[in-house]
């Protein structure tokens, strides 16, 4: 969907004379917060600068246009013949303090800016690369930040170093997201394996015999029981309460069915 060009027109602009546009320049305002407010600051003849567009995080796939792409805007001293320009609406101290993650943050002021440059470069057909500072001050046709352009360009220092330039050219140019992880399935989980039989009914005072192993393994389950090698009332009562809720015959007595059921069926 074409952007959405709010006309704030500004009377700080001039004829490009004749010179060819091949740069796509990218500004913060560090001041203007809205392009509204930066539109006002253009409107006044005593400031001398302006740009082409504003884009601020408020309002999405808008600008505000202060200069006509076809007129020379002021904002980028010998660059402004042969740039288009815009201005990221962005609090003082932005260039300087700005990481990557809040720049990315703006997810309105982003996306927009995206959508600009793809505009601009098809109206000049300008690639969507990004260019080195001698590139840009020479006679590369592409994409750069105003710091880019050095004194050439008015000696700023704007978007600053933490601005995610690649990351929008490679946004604006289409880059396939990349590639959805294929998720690590998940190991299917053992098969339990109880040991073996003791050859023992456990039962009535039984002690060894599997008793204190038994004993163990149901302490590991959950169940309320005694560890102490001795199969008295408390162990045989938790044998009853096991045996009844894993249908099993109910005698109170760890035989061999009842034994393998103690490692193999669900924790329930």
């Amino acid at each position: 969907m074409p952007l959405h060009r709010v006309s704030l027109p500004s009377p700080n602009q001039s004829s490009r004379a004749g010179a060819a546009v091949r740069l796509i320049v990218i500004h913060s305002s560090e001041g203007a917060q809205t392009y509204q407010s930066l539109g006002s600051f253009f409107a006044n003849p005593s400031s001398q600068v302006s740009s082409h567009t504003g884009i601020d995080n408020t309002t999405p796939n808008t600008v505000g246009e202060y200069v006509l792409r076809a007129a020379k805007a002021w904002t980028a001293s010998n660059a402004n013949p042969v740039a288009v320009q815009t201005e990221l609406c962005t609090p003082s101290g932005a260039s300087a303090n700005w990481s990557a993650s809040v720049w990315n943050s703006k997810t309105v002021m982003m996306a927009t800016l995206v959508e600009w440059i793809k505009e601009e470069a098809a109206a000049y057909s300008i690639p969507i690369v990004r260019l080195t500072p001698q590139q840009a001050q020479s006679n590369g046709r592409g994409i750069c930040q105003h710091s880019d352009l050095g004194p050439w360009g008015g000696g700023h220092f704007d978007c600053g170093p933490g601005f995610p330039i690649d990351q929008v050219i490679a946004a604006a140019a289409g880059a396939p997201a990349p590639p959805t992880p294929t998720p690590t399935p998940t190991p299917p989980s053992p098969v339990p394996v109880a040991p073996p039989w003791p050859g023992t009914y456990l039962r009535d005072f039984t002690s060894g015999g599997g008793t204190r192993q038994w004993q163990q393994q149901m302490a590991a389950r959950g169940w309320t029981i005694g560890v102490d090698d001795q199969y008295g009332p408390q162990s045989a009562n938790v044998c009853t309460q096991f045996q009844q809720e894993k249908g099993l015959q109910v005698d109170g007595v760890v035989g061999p069915q009842t034994w393998s059921a103690s490692w193999t069926a669900p924790i329930t």
